[in-house]
């Protein structure tokens, strides 16, 4: 080979060698849904935003590898254990307790971030919410603790209805506790709260029928990954139409698709869980950061629902909203 050729292809080569290595160097988060892809552009566009704070962005100088449950908690630990297979840097759970279990089950030296609207401690997670020790950190939202909340909005737009109905996804292991502690709240404002279960999209049906056969007069959904998704808030806000339910949920999507009101977390929590991957990518340990907590609560009323279901929304509430749809 000529002396020219063979400098040229040396050069061409050396060129080459910092675009592999800064692919190898690289470093990958897991991502661990709950959900379908198709779902979470919320979750996955707040966690970036995290990310992004302490100049992280994927494809630029960070790799996210996504794993999606499809609403089937049971793949949760197989996908978990895959992400410690590929030997990801830190994992970011948002499958609520099920996700943050089964990435503890899977690792003890893999940072993890989780996400979850139950109580973190009660449920083996962490040992301490400002000293979380182990390899676990992450954050709440504020879903339990505002469920009594939701209760009483409907109970102030529906001041006639003695039985109302609360709607919970069985395979949640939050889900039980939480229906205890909102039937004790039920029963300080002098309400009778029926349990009503489904855990898939068949179950929707049944649970409204039930509803009408139990005469409640309004409907709590419970806080749930499942039941957040876009083809169960369209398909519970249609339901509450067609069986003439007011009913209240804790995500946005709710409303949107039709439904009356929605009081819950505006999902900064997300950001949160892309923070402190972040941090913990640049050298921060897990157990260091305390578990934090999410403070954005926000009211959405939707008056065309109103209409339809023959409601008038108290001038007070609406007030309060923090959007009204028209």
């Amino acid at each position: 080979m000529k002396r020219r050729a063979f400098l040229t292809l040396l050069g061409g080569a050396a060129a080459a060698w910092p675009l592999a290595t800064r692919a190898q160097r690289m470093p990958v988060v897991g991502f661990l849904s709950s959900e379908s892809p198709d779902n979470d552009d919320e979750v996955r566009g707040g966690f970036r935003r995290g990310l992004a704070e302490h100049g992280y962005a994927e494809g630029r100088n960070v790799v996210i590898e996504y794993r999606w449950a499809q609403n089937q908690y049971e793949r949760l630990p197989a996908m978990a254990a895959d992400l410690v297979h590929r030997q990801v840097a830190v994992i970011a759970s948002f499958g609520g307790i099920p996700g943050a279990r089964a990435a503890k089950a899977a690792t003890t030296t893999i940072p993890i971030v989780f996400l979850t609207g139950a109580d973190p401690i009660a449920f083996g997670l962490v040992a301490s919410l400002s000293r979380p020790g182990g390899n676990l950190t992450g954050a709440t939202s504020l879903s339990d603790e505002i469920a009594p909340k939701r209760l009483e909005l409907m109970h102030e737009v529906v001041p006639s209805a003695n039985i109302m109905a609360l709607l919970i996804n069985p395979t949640n292991p939050n889900s039980e506790p939480q229906a205890k502690d909102l039937q004790a709240a039920a029963r300080a404002l002098g309400l009778d709260l029926q349990i009503l279960r489904a855990s898939s999209d068949g179950g929707y049906e049944a649970a409204f029928a039930d509803a009408e056969r139990l005469h409640a007069g309004a409907l709590v959904i419970g806080p749930d990954t499942f039941l957040r998704s876009h083809a169960s808030n369209q398909q519970l806000a249609l339901l509450a139409a067609r069986h003439g339910i007011p009913a209240v949920s804790f995500t946005r999507q709710f409303v949107e698709d039709g439904g009356l009101m929605s009081y819950g977390d505006t999902g900064d929590s997300y950001r949160l869980v892309g923070s402190y991957a972040g941090r913990i990518l640049k050298g921060e340990k897990p157990g260091d950061l305390p578990v934090q907590q999410g403070t954005k609560i926000e009211l959405i009323i939707n008056l065309r629902a109103a209409r339809a279901l023959g409601l008038a929304i108290p001038i007070t509430l609406l007030g309060r909203a923090d959007a009204v749809i028209e």
